[in-house]
């Protein structure tokens, strides 16, 4: 078991209560309240990392994948990423997700809903540890008059507050498991070393950015660039970017129908079109609405801006994080700004 966990866990809970009662409203500390609770569950369920490795009755594919854990934090030390205590101890979890994230925007135009906390600032989703809560709080939403998305989440990071564990969730069946889990390692190790608070787009941009391409950096040296781990990655990859192209594309076609002067009552039909249509293209399983659309903006913005940085630091990750790091929260104009041309183009003149 890992006691520390469990206790800073319930102090840090205790303490954003105490913050949240003064700062925000009854569903921020009911939020707090259920987080800190979800913690101190991962803390009394958490293994050490060797523990589980040694434990014959961990699934052998499983052992497997968490064997290239420390490697995997020191890769992403060598590239310029902070040192954590995190993915020392490991969680069975026995369900399918660690979190169900609940978003919300307006039916007819893409003006997401926030929360605000302290440390991390606003925020455009909570994550609950149950499925319920998180149904039942999207249904408030709903009723409220709100586009709401529910979706699943395999991995979420302290931002380095606590150790995180690896968790059941980061392991998927198949070729697919070893780049998940390594993407997901690289990913929240991007939200350890550098986070600008109430930027959840560029935070959740770099972190992709980062974590994908360390990830297929890793295992084409550490397996092979033909390995089915490879591949399997650069499959995912691949789909991953189409995906985006295709939300992309709709959202630009919504937004052009709500700056339109068309009746509300036509401007939903369409949107109802339009939305059923990529749904069935995309072969999702939950429906899409305004909230899906723009999470998956929060995850891939400015990813043209990101590239053209990364190339003029001779694709260095850690000049590229060094470049990155030079930001402060004034350089930006807004809250979850989505568009990142203006706040990376000073950055281009990438340091030595």
């Amino acid at each position: 078991m890992s006691a520390p966990l469990v206790t800073r866990a319930a102090l840090l809970g205790a303490l954003c209560l105490a913050l949240a009662v003064v700062a925000t409203g009854c569903t921020e500390v009911c939020y707090v309240l259920q987080a800190a609770a979800g913690q101190d569950e991962l803390g009394y369920l958490a293994r050490p990392l060797d523990e589980a490795l040694a434990d014959r009755t961990t699934p052998r594919e499983v052992r497997a994948v968490l064997a290239h854990v420390p490697a995997v934090k020191r890769y992403a030390v060598d590239n310029g990423l902070t040192p954590t205590d995190s993915y020392e101890d490991y969680v069975a979890l026995g369900r399918p997700a660690v979190v169900w994230v609940v978003s919300a925007c307006r039916p007819l135009a893409f003006e997401p809903k926030s929360w605000w906390f302290p440390i991390v600032g606003t925020v455009p989703y909570l994550g609950w540890f149950r499925p319920a809560d998180a149904a039942r709080y999207a249904g408030e939403l709903a009723a409220d008059g709100w586009d709401v998305d529910v979706r699943s989440s395999s991995a979420y990071s302290t931002l380095g507050w606590f150790p995180d564990p690896v968790l059941s969730t980061m392991i998927p069946p198949g070729d697919a498991a070893l780049g998940e889990l390594v993407n997901t390692v690289l990913h929240e190790s991007v939200h350890a070393t550098l986070y600008v608070p109430s930027q959840s787009s560029f935070n959740e941009s770099i972190a992709s950015f980062v974590g994908d391409v360390l990830t297929d950096r890793y295992l084409s040296a550490r397996l092979s660039p033909a390995a089915p781990e490879t591949r399997a990655f650069r499959r995912g990859r691949k789909w991953g970017e189409l995906r985006q192209r295709r939300m992309h594309a709709v959202y630009l076609e919504l937004e052009k129908l709500y700056a339109s002067t068309l009746a509300d009552a036509e401007k939903l039909d369409r949107k109802r079109t339009l939305l059923t249509a990529l749904r069935v293209e995309l072969g999702f399983r939950r429906p899409i609405s305004n909230a899906t659309l723009l999470g998956f903006r929060t995850y891939h913005s400015g990813m043209r801006e990101l590239e053209a940085l990364f190339e003029a630091c001779a694709e260095s990750v850690p000049r590229f994080m060094a470049a990155l790091g030079r930001l402060r929260p004034e350089d930006f104009g807004a809250p979850a700004q989505e568009e990142l041309g203006g706040v990376l183009e000073p950055l281009m003149s990438c340091p030595n």
